[in-house]
This record gives structure tokens, sequence and C-alpha cells, in this order.
């Protein structure tokens, strides 16, 4: 069996690690070539020690690296295009992803998506380099995993629609002004998965769940009135996909981000593979289902409305988000302005071009512009 050669962008973070730790299960089919993280030389050093790959960067090096890793963003690029790399593993966060994934798309590469905003702010651009570079994606998220795994080798004209679940994370059970007035510590208390910073807030918005919707039309060619949310708190269900004939199928499991990550790597095939926990319908139950509720939660209604609008409005939300949650972490502004600096980023900056990356860009630098603005007195 050949080894497949793996890089992975974002090398240091929650899904970073847990890829490094499924690939280290199945070192037979899988070899880590290149490894790239943000900033924490210490623990990429550590990773680099341990799987000996071909390349290393870092994308901000803080004084701490080493001097034969590729540094700066372009390291990503470089480690995504090499001759060595057939998946690529993007677990870079936000807006940053982009350009890797479309690099390794132009270059035939599988790419395991885990980065929502290369999606979100070029999902037309990305789709038309897998086309032109006959590159693959695949899923990393498991709620996208899960229509991928329900849906199979059936034609998507027999998908009548798919319904994502959300956790409804720290604050589902709040009532709105609570909400806004959540403290940071609150914000990042989520009730069921342990992820980095800005992720979680992005949960705790339900953020998340929007850039999953926008993602999901781009995934799996669906117009957005045909993919529905609803808030399930055990986490259990990762999503359902409700064919034309009125039979739904799910796909189950307790909360374990290795196994769709394993499944990215592996798909359409499956391999043996140990679960961190065996799974049993009587302990995983009662299992419940809510709606959203957009008055509680405006930043996901903000997000798949600007997923509706197309052109740069996917573009301007994502990068309003990112510069208002940067803005909270810092405790510049407090947990009830991130819907509001969305809005006011959104009702500001419209119809500007979307066709090219350096249009995006341009979206891109001048949400997070009005964004910094806004939070000024």
């Amino acid at each position: 069996m050949k080894q497949q050669g793996v890089a992975v962008l974002g090398s240091t973070g929650s899904i970073g690690t847990a890829t490094l730790r499924v690939i280290a299960r199945h070192q037979a089919r899988f070899r880590i070539t290149a490894l790239t993280a943000s900033s924490n030389a210490t623990l990429l050093r550590e990773q680099a020690a341990s799987v000996r790959p071909e390349y290393v960067g870092i994308a901000n090096p803080n004084g701490d690296s080493d001097p034969a890793w590729g540094t700066g963003t372009d390291c990503l690029i470089a480690a995504a295009m090499r001759a060595d790399v057939d998946i690529v593993v993007n677990a870079v966060v936000g807006a940053a992803g982009l350009p890797a994934t479309l690099a390794a798309l132009h270059a035939g590469k599988r790419v395991a998506l885990a980065n929502k905003e290369s999606l979100v702010m070029g999902g037309d651009a990305v789709l038309r380099a897998c086309a032109e570079g006959g590159g693959e994606i695949v899923p990393v998220d498991s709620e996208h995993s899960a229509i991928l795994q329900c849906i199979g080798t059936r034609p998507l004209g027999e998908v009548r629609r798919i319904i994502l679940t959300a956790s409804g994370g720290p604050f589902r059970e709040w009532d709105a002004s609570r909400i806004a007035s959540a403290t940071i510590e609150d914000a990042l208390n989520h009730p069921t998965w342990r992820m980095g910073r800005k992720i979680s807030i992005d949960s705790a918005t339900l953020v998340n769940k929007a850039l999953e919707v926008i993602e999901a039309h781009y995934l799996f060619g669906l117009p957005y009135d045909r993919v529905d949310v609803v808030v399930h708190p055990q986490s259990i269900v990762h999503s359902f996909v409700e064919f034309i004939d009125g039979s739904v199928l799910a796909q189950v499991g307790f909360p374990d981000m290795e196994l769709p990550i394993l499944y990215a790597l592996t798909h359409p095939h499956r391999i043996d593979d140990i679960p961190a926990r065996a799974f049993d319908p009587s302990s995983a139950s009662p299992l419940t289902f809510e709606p959203v509720d957009p008055e509680r939660f405006p930043s996901f209604a903000l997000g798949v409305a600007a997923g509706v609008r197309d052109g740069s409005a996917p573009a301007v939300f994502n990068a309003a988000n990112e510069a208002a949650v940067k803005l909270f972490l810092s405790g510049r502004i407090g947990f009830g302005d991130i819907a509001r600096a969305i809005a006011s980023a959104l009702a500001a900056i419209d119809g500007l071009p979307s066709v090219s990356v350096a249009d995006l860009s341009a979206a891109d630098l001048a949400a997070r512009n009005h964004v910094i603005g806004w939070s000024r007195p």
C-alpha cells in the first residue's frame, strides 16, 4: 500500500492536533510531509521532531522559529502545493486559509476542508479552482461530513433538503439581555466541544452555524431554502438528510472530531479505527431538538441573509465577525456588540465586486476597517 502524503495546515490547533493523532494510528496509509502553524513555534517544533516532515512553516513567526522553516502566509501555499502532498488538511482559522485552499485545488490535491472561510468568502472561486485543477473538496466539519455520509453516491436530485444540527452553545437557555452582557469566560465555556477561542465565540453567537449554512450551499449545490438548522444540545445527531420520497437519514455518534477527520482522509472508503467511545444508544438518550431563535442569536440571521444576498456580502460578514470577535476577546467591545458590528458593516459595505480573489480581499479589508472604526468612541 502506497502511503499518501499529507500536509496539515494549522497543525497546532484543535483540528490539527487531532489530525496528527489520527494519522499516528494509520502510518501504513498516511505520512505527514508538511506542517504549518500560525504562531505556536514551541508546539510546532515538538510536532516536527515527532513526525519529521519534509517541510515546516510558520505564518506569524515571533522570534522563536527555526531558521530552516518557511515563514509568512506564503508558507501555507508552499506546503499545499508540494509534489509529495496528496491530501491537504486545511485547519487554518479565518480568511488566511482561502489562498491555500485555492492553491491546493489548482494543484489537483484533495482538500480535507476545516477552514469554513474558504467557501464562505470565495465559494465560487473555490469551485472554479476545483473544476479547473482537478482537485477534490472533502469536508471535515462534523455536520458536513455527516451530510456527505448520508447522501453517499445518491444524486443530489434525490435530496429534498438538509438539516444541520447546532449544539446551541453556552447560551442556549439564556435570554437576550443576559446574552448581550455575557463575559469572555461565559462565551468560551462551550458545553460540548473543546475548541480554539475564536471558534468557541463563533459557537456562542451561532455565527459558526451561519458559516456552515453557506458552506453547505456550495458543497452540496442546494439553494438556501433547502438548508435548515435545528438546535440539538446533545450533539449526537450530526446532521439529517431528507430525500424526495420523505425518507430521512442521519449520521450519529458521540462528539469526536477524529471520526470526520479520518473520513475526510479516506473518503469514500472506511478503514478500521478504534473510536474514543463506542456508541451506546441508551447512554446517548434522550435526544432533543429545538428551533433556532434569531432574536437571541442575531448574528446567525445576519450570516444566512448575507449568504442569500451573495456577491461580496458573505466575505463582508465573515471579516466583520472576525474583527468583532478579536475586539471582544481583547475586552474592547461587549458580546452583544459583535452582532451590531456585523450589521453595521453589512449595511455600509454593499455591492462591491466579488469576481476575483483580489475583489474578495478588498471586501474583507473594508469590513475589518469598518468594524475597527465603528468600535472607536
